[in-house]
């Protein structure tokens, strides 16, 4: 077995075998096959496509590349919870904490933000003292205690995903849905917990653009989940316009918290309690995904999830008193205003623009080792289908950097669009794929 004869048989529009799929993983992953050669074959993968059965020993063999965290000894249905990641996105915040309040063990790994779309780590990291990085032993014991634990994801777990996507992101050969699936369900399957929700997204701030490649991304990783053994439920939701007003890091924990208080923005609240619910059903908390959605409400109503997240907070070492003071986490330097230049409705916020404008402000980063600015982001004064005057605020900018704030202030500008008369209402959530 060759490399050579393995990236001729994809261009040449073949089937790989299972074998020739652990080879050329593994191959990679010790440094045996350069990234000249692993980028020819991504790209043939790219162009001819993989089946499903090529995609789900790519998974496969990305999976057992390293460790496979035992999450065994923690009782009942641990229940994990993935975002293909989308701008003012903060719904690990709240649906981690609903869940746990509501009975179902959360023991998750989470990673950092990369380009316009934000990590969740970095956002927790974002709360003074919060530590993501705790020992597996001390993980678990977490979540014996308190039901849930929160960390970034360790080096060991799928290494071959992060050497692969380090070089499909500099080769043009992100958005291949097989390779978006192998990659996400390789880390998910080797978490360790034993059910998996998905959400799906799809518009101007999603890698899938449309919602058809969207519901086909689910259909083939809740589809991957299941053959795994994992109970999987995927959620195709909108991500034309942000999640919310908040984008960024401290300012979406602030959002999040607001959240759980019940005074969160509609959207936010709404897919939330979904997810939540979604994940109470897969951990046999509830007969229905129905009845697992009336708990996450209920959870979130009588303000029991708002404590799960304060003993997360402290477990944690962070400072649970943010969730009444937000002056405790970083103030930014600089606040900058985007003013509305005619009266009318908001009828578009692109979502992309929005992450871009974060990003430039300090709160993401270009590259995995750039510091991001926790106290950085944007907050959106004005959403879809609101009313503006001529004016009027419609969001603002906070930076350390006068340079980033400007840069900041000339792409929000553009990403606002405003109209005579209301745009039509687009539904939140597209599919339940199960």
């Amino acid at each position: 077995m060759h490399i050579n004869e393995i990236i001729a048989k994809k261009r040449d529009g073949g089937i790989l075998s299972r074998a020739e799929i652990e080879y050329f993983v593994n191959g990679y992953t010790a440094g045996m096959i350069p990234d000249y050669q692993m980028s020819a074959l991504l790209m043939a993968v790219f162009i001819r496509k993989m089946n499903r059965d090529e995609t789900l020993a790519l998974t496969e063999a990305m999976l057992h590349s390293g460790d496979i965290v035992d999450l065994s000894e923690i009782p009942g249905i641990k229940v994990d919870k993935h975002s293909t990641g989308g701008i003012g996105d903060k719904t690990t915040l709240i649906v981690a904490p609903i869940a746990a309040a509501c009975g179902v063990p959360i023991a998750k790994m989470s990673g950092r933000g990369l380009g316009f779309t934000g990590g969740t780590v970095d956002k927790l990291e974002s709360i003074p003292g919060f530590r993501t990085g705790l020992e597996t032993a001390n993980f678990i014991r977490q979540v014996h205690e308190i039901g849930i634990a929160v960390i970034g994801q360790t080096a060991n777990v799928a290494p071959a995903d992060k050497k692969i996507y380090a070089l499909r992101d500099v080769t043009a050969t992100v958005e291949d849905l097989s390779l978006i699936t192998s990659s996400i369900m390789s880390k998910k399957l080797a978490a360790g917990s034993d059910a998996i929700v998905l959400d799906v997204k799809c518009g101007r701030g999603a890698f899938t653009e449309t919602e058809e490649k969207a519901l086909q991304l689910a259909m083939q990783m809740v589809e991957i989940g299941n053959a795994a053994g994992k109970k999987t439920i995927a959620a195709v939701t909108d991500m034309d316009c942000p999640l919310g007003r908040a984008v960024g890091n401290s300012v979406e924990v602030i959002e999040a918290i607001e959240t759980l208080k019940g005074k969160g923005p509609a959207d936010i609240t709404e897919l939330s309690v979904l997810l939540a619910g979604l994940m109470v059903f897969c951990g046999g908390r509830a007969k229905t995904p129905e009845d697992g959605k009336a708990q996450a409400v209920q959870a979130l109503r009588n303000g029991t999830a708002l404590q799960k997240l304060a003993q997360l907070i402290t477990a944690q070492g962070g400072d649970a008193a943010v969730a009444e003071n937000y002056s405790l986490f970083k103030q930014p330097r600089l606040k900058r205003v985007v003013i509305a230049q005619r009266d009318g409705y908001v009828t578009g916020i692109d979502a992309r623009a929005v992450g871009i404008a974060s990003q430039l402000a300090g709160a993401g980063r270009m590259r995995k080792e750039d510091a991001v600015d926790s106290s950085a982001g944007v907050f959106l004064h004005k959403k879809r289908n609101e009313a503006v005057g001529r004016g009027d605020v419609i969001a603002e900018i906070f930076s350390d950097s006068e340079t980033g704030a400007e840069s900041a202030h000339e792409v929000l500008t553009e990403a606002y669009t405003i109209d005579d008369s209301p745009a039509a209402e687009s539904a939140l959530i597209k599919r339940i794929i199960m």
